[in-house]
């Protein structure tokens, strides 16, 4: 990766990426559009690998750092995959029951980021559940490419209700004191949205570049809400309008932050899209937020 500088690619490269990564390109067609974009001394090796997540060396808390416990669990989601995998985790010096965050991944599964993600939000002073959406299928299966395929496969409603349901576990756990809030990426930002739809009691949502819910369904928003868009992200950006003007029309508590300069994915440090700024000041809103409305 350090053979390419991120300011020296186009932004039409990273459009690209983002077409492959939501699986608006296959492969075939995403190596075929990526070779118009290796001149100049780039290949289309070096410019995949440059594109592709690197999870060995971006993880900020490892897995067995001593400040956390974190454990895989199962819980039930009877109206979605069934038996639901997921990593909990929480402050090892916790001596009081804590706010709860459901953390949401990306279109992919539960992969190293997204539990790194996990154990940040625990290491935040909050117990934290991260699901694997990919559990009925045999789980997160080690890589990004197979992870989209297999989440293609399942239906996204049946796991909105997987991630409903860890919101019930959560509130229900023995360490959480009832007060559940979620926070999600792009897929998860989504299943964030819609979870501040589907909850009456949820006590915070925080979608991140996530797809907005039907303008018809906001009335139903009870939560606070805290959403971080990207300004490169005209794919999502689309429908942010509408679904500004009916949270004004029905006098929701909301706050919205656009990040300059930044691309879909911005907040995710495994790839080139991160943008360490931006990242880092919505992650301070977002815990922040959660400090607020959890505790």
């Amino acid at each position: 990766m350090d053979e390419i500088k991120k300011e020296d690619i186009k932004q039409e490269v990273f459009d690209l990426y983002d077409d492959y990564a939501h699986n608006r390109v296959n492969r075939r067609d995403f190596m075929q559009k990526l070779s118009t974009y290796a001149v100049g001394g780039l290949t289309i090796a070096s410019l995949m690998s440059f594109l592709m997540p690197d999870y060995k060396g971006a993880i900020q808390v490892k897995p067995d750092d001593p400040r956390l416990k974190s454990e895989y669990i199962h819980y039930q989601s009877e109206k979605g995959g069934g038996t639901i995998k997921a990593l909990l985790s929480k402050p090892a010096d916790a001596d009081k029951k804590l706010g709860g965050i459901v953390v949401v991944h990306e279109n992919r599964g539960l992969n190293p980021h997204i539990e790194d993600v996990a154990r940040r939000a625990a290491l935040a002073g909050f117990v934290s559940i991260a699901p694997d959406a990919l559990t009925p299928l045999g789980g997160y299966p080690g890589t990004d490419d197979e992870g989209r395929a297999l989440q293609s496969k399942r239906d996204r409603d049946e796991m909105l209700e997987d991630f409903i349901a860890a919101y019930d576990y959560l509130k229900n756990h023995k360490d959480c004191n009832g007060k559940v809030g979620v926070v999600g990426f792009c897929f998860g930002g989504w299943i964030s949205n819609m979870m501040a739809v589907r909850i009456p009691d949820l006590a915070a949502a925080v979608p991140f570049y996530g797809g907005q819910p039907a303008v018809e369904d906001v009335p139903k928003i009870k939560a606070p809400l805290l959403l971080h868009y990207a300004e490169l992200d005209t794919r999502v950006n689309e429908g942010w309008p509408a679904y500004e003007a009916a949270l004004k029309e029905h006098n929701k508590e909301y706050t919205a932050y656009m990040y300059a300069n930044a691309n879909h994915g911005f907040h995710n440090d495994t790839t080139p899209r991160y943008d360490k700024a931006a990242a880092e000041l919505a992650w301070k809103r977002t815990i922040d937020f959660f400090k607020e409305k959890l505790t």
